[in-house]
């Protein structure tokens, strides 16, 4: 015969719907912690997203700015070479003018002083021409003539010199011919060809074609 325990005895006053699954559900308290947990969660993730956010639009914005200021330092560098430009080329042109207008007042009180440094350049290498002709301002002839005749009785030329006023040549211009050549000093010529270095010179500092204009 086996023994044992006795089995329980069943109870019928024992109340089966009041009885809870503690392993089935979580407390109230277990509940908010983790609703809380989840809050914190989103709260920092979208304050990470936020910052995110403003990083890529602060990049945006120094991006913009940078980009602005390049434009604007471009231009305010394109203005200061363009007044560097204007001031040199007012410089150059009121140098240009000083300058002949003391070549002109020089020339005025030796009209003769260019023309017989000519002269003598060419009488250095003319010995075997037969002759030589002297283009001037009618009122410079004479002088002229007697400037040619002392320069030759101290060279080597032994040709016939002619002295002829020609009303078409300005007061310190002259054209010396001889056979089978020439020379020519025309203030006009020379003035036009100050002008034109000036105006070649500030174009290579431009690096744009010559400006068409002339000091005067």
């Amino acid at each position: 015969m086996m023994s044992g325990a006795a089995p329980a005895k069943f109870r019928f006053d024992l109340d089966l719907g009041s009885r809870q699954d503690r392993g089935a559900s979580l407390s109230d308290t277990a509940v908010a912690a983790l609703v809380a947990q989840a809050r914190e969660e989103a709260r920092r993730e979208g304050i990470a997203e936020g910052e995110r956010a403003a990083t890529v639009k602060a990049a945006q914005r120094l991006t913009q700015a940078a980009e602005r200021l390049a434009d604007h330092t471009a231009a305010l560098n394109a203005a200061l070479d363009d007044n560097r430009h204007a001031v040199l080329a007012d410089a150059l042109g009121l140098a240009a003018v000083v300058g002949k207008k003391l070549a002109r007042h020089l020339l005025a009180e030796q009209p003769t002083a260019e023309i017989e440094a000519l002269l003598a350049e060419c009488l250095a290498s003319l010995d075997a021409v037969p002759h030589l002709v002297i283009r001037c301002h009618p009122e410079l002839a004479e002088a002229l003539r007697e400037i040619a005749m002392a320069r030759i009785a101290n060279s080597g030329f032994t040709g016939r010199l002619v002295v002829l006023g020609d009303p078409d040549q300005g007061m310190n211009d002259a054209r010396i011919e001889w056979a089978d050549g020439g020379i020519v000093r025309e203030q006009g010529a020379l003035e036009a060809e100050i002008d034109q270095r000036i105006a070649q010179f500030l174009a290579a500092r431009r690096g744009a074609p010559e400006d068409k204009g002339s000091a005067s």
